[in-house]
């Protein structure tokens, strides 16, 4: 049986709206294996960017707890330790890799130097990062700027980012979602291509039914506010 990387039991987060709290994430639980694919559906408003954010540790949840590569996180009283932030932190840097629906490249580097900062912050060596440029198809526009290239190059780059620090989780939020219908199948191709082969496990925010139905299971958060 396939280890589990992430897993959250009975997670729950709520954000106040004038007297009320409305709650986006209601006892949530799942786990995932190493190499599995989870799709993240539901309308706009539905929790889906807010509990992507949660698996990273950029919000943190009202109640519950994740588990993370061995580490346990438990959430009292909605309020993270110092402690919990400072493995957040750590996590995020070498363990937990997370894709924007807009490319976030630092724009005074090429997309070459882009990957290479993303692995010498994870602590990697360099010398792999053409390898993972061109596994996602922008090997050629390695040297460009990235106001040079396309919006799905961008894109491609930053998965490119991701994969080049080795993560053990992947977080897709929309990851195709600025673009057009081709060049986002071309991604998504590459995407998931490239996740096989490393064996990281990959949580997928999208509206996307047809992208979701490549995943290997599906969240469904509803309809949402």
């Amino acid at each position: 049986m396939s280890e589990t990387v992430l897993a959250a039991a009975a997670l729950s987060k709520g954000f106040r709206s004038g007297e009320d709290t409305v709650r986006v994430i209601d006892r949530l639980s799942f786990t995932l294996s190493a190499g599995q694919s989870m799709a993240v559906i539901g309308r706009s408003g539905s929790g889906k960017s807010t509990l992507l954010n949660l698996l990273c540790g950029l919000e943190t949840a009202d109640a519950g707890d994740i588990t993370v590569a061995d580490q346990n996180f438990e959430v009292k009283q909605g309020v993270a330790s110092p402690a919990a932030t400072c493995q957040w932190a750590l996590l995020r840097k070498r363990t937990i890799g997370v894709v924007f629906q807009e490319a976030n490249l630092m724009p005074a580097m090429t997309l070459l130097e882009n990957v290479q900062l993303r692995a010498s912050l994870a602590g990697h060596r360099a010398g792999g990062e053409m390898h993972w440029l061109e596994q996602l198809g922008v090997g050629a526009e390695a040297h460009r700027f990235p106001d040079q290239v396309s919006g799905g190059q961008r894109q491609r780059a930053a998965l490119a980012m991701v994969f080049a620090m080795h993560p053990e989780i992947t977080l897709a939020d929309e990851p195709t979602g600025s673009l057009d219908r081709q060049t986002a199948e071309e991604v998504a191709d590459r995407l998931f291509e490239v996740q096989r082969q490393t064996g990281c496990a990959l949580v997928m925010a999208t509206h996307d039914q047809a992208l979701a139905s490549r995943c290997d299971h599906c969240l469904d958060l509803g309809e949402g506010g």
